[in-house]
């Protein structure tokens, strides 16, 4: 009885650790998905050591593969490894709550009153110092050899050059066609054990089959039944299972379903997106602005969960499968390619567009180095360094 009491405090204790490391990078991470997986790395890879590096490499491979927000559904896979379905599902909650509850009250307030956001830029600049402390950290780890560099150097190329939401998939198959052809993985890496997956192969295959079920059904039943919360439902579950690139190429879809149909005025569409670029967490939770301008409260919820359920069946489907290939032998070369396309990736667009759109002068340069130092020379932990950023804003920039 005593053991039985002891697995369920350690569980509770687990998932309330998730919700809570989750909670804690859903409001110190800015700067959209790039800058988010290298908030990720450092607080559960390095610091925490809940998986490897490789492993981590392998979640945002997958990410990569899919339709959705990317970063949003590395959070979902490691919350699963971590405390099964109930502990992605938490990680989900914690990391996107803090930026839903801003955007709701920034859409209620902004009917009332302009708001100055200047200030915001500090953060961005705390957001290019994190990602470059990540890609420097990742770097070490898995660009081990010359070829994985010039792997790297390849998708950052195509990346930056094919502005196009299928380059990151493309660079990925191309690295990977390379490393499986090239690099030899005859030992194995005893230094990265393969993460557990706790769901079996036949609940993945339940998660994928609804995600098409209702990708198929909802648009019928939005048809049959004109009702505004199914048609609601319909266009953000269609938007969030059909785009791929993350936030960013989200928009388009957005805008023809709220603004074209008059649901949403173009003013209101575009701040929303700007308070979106400055709050932290994902940019999907853009849906929670508009779900809010168009209903209340309970617009908001819904439009959120719409939008967001894709990726969770998707990624969470997906796992069992992806980490049982990923352990035949003759596929571990073609990983090592991707894991080293995922860095270059990774520098492209901390190239484009966190640095092409956030440094614009020497005093920007110079913040980002102290930030930078802050990370490397003095471990300084995230959400110092963003209450930071917010202190240099406000001096700085208003």
């Amino acid at each position: 009885m005593k053991e039985k009491t002891g697995k369920v405090v350690e569980s509770l204790r687990t998932l309330w650790e998730i919700f809570w490391v989750s909670l804690k990078l859903g409001c110190t991470s800015f700067g959209g998905p790039t800058a988010h997986l290298g908030y990720f790395q450092q607080e559960y890879v390095q610091k925490r050591k809940w998986l490897s590096a490789h492993d981590y490499s392998q979640l945002v491979i997958l990410s990569q593969f899919l339709p959705g927000p990317a970063s949003s559904q590395v959070g979902m896979g490691i919350g699963l490894v971590r405390g099964g379905l109930l502990g992605s599902l938490l990680s989900f909650v914690g990391f996107t709550l803090p930026s839903v509850l801003i955007l709701m009250v920034f859409a209620y307030l902004s009917i009332l009153t302009e708001l100055k956001m200047d200030w915001i830029h500090g953060l961005k600049l705390v957001a290019v110092a994190i990602v470059a402390q990540a890609i420097f950290d990742m770097s070490k780890k898995i660009l081990s050899t010359t070829l994985h560099w010039l792997i790297a150097l390849l998708a950052l190329v195509i990346v930056l050059t094919w502005l196009h939401p299928f380059a990151q998939i493309t660079s990925i198959v191309v690295a990977a066609c390379i490393g499986f052809q090239y690099i030899k993985k005859d030992h194995e890496d005893h230094s990265s054990k393969m993460v557990h997956i706790p769901i079996s192969k036949i609940t993945g295959m339940v998660l994928l089959a609804l995600f098409l079920l209702l990708l198929i059904g909802l648009p019928f039943i939005s048809a049959i039944w004109n009702h505004e919360w199914i048609a609601m439902i319909e266009k953000f579950y269609t938007a969030g299972a059909l785009v791929f690139g993350g936030g960013h190429v989200v928009l388009p879809l957005l805008e023809a379903q709220f603004v074209q149909s008059g649901q949403i005025t173009t003013s209101d569409f575009l701040a929303g997106y700007g308070m979106t670029q400055a709050v932290p967490g994902p940019l999907f939770t853009f849906a929670a602005y508009i779900g809010m301008v168009i209903a209340g409260i309970p617009g908001a919820i819904i439009a959120t969960l719409a939008i967001f359920l894709p990726a969770f069946l998707l990624v969470i489907g997906t796992l069992p499968f992806w980490i049982s290939l990923s352990r035949i032998a003759r596929l571990k070369g073609a990983m090592a390619g991707a894991n080293a396309a995922v860095v270059g990736i990774l520098a492209a667009a901390f190239i484009h567009p966190i640095v092409t759109q956030t440094i614009v002068n020497g005093l920007d340069i110079c913040i980002v180095a102290v930030f930078i130092w802050c990370l490397i020379r003095w471990k300084m932990q995230p959400y110092i360094l963003v209450l930071l950023g917010i202190i240099v804003g406000i001096v700085c920039y208003t």
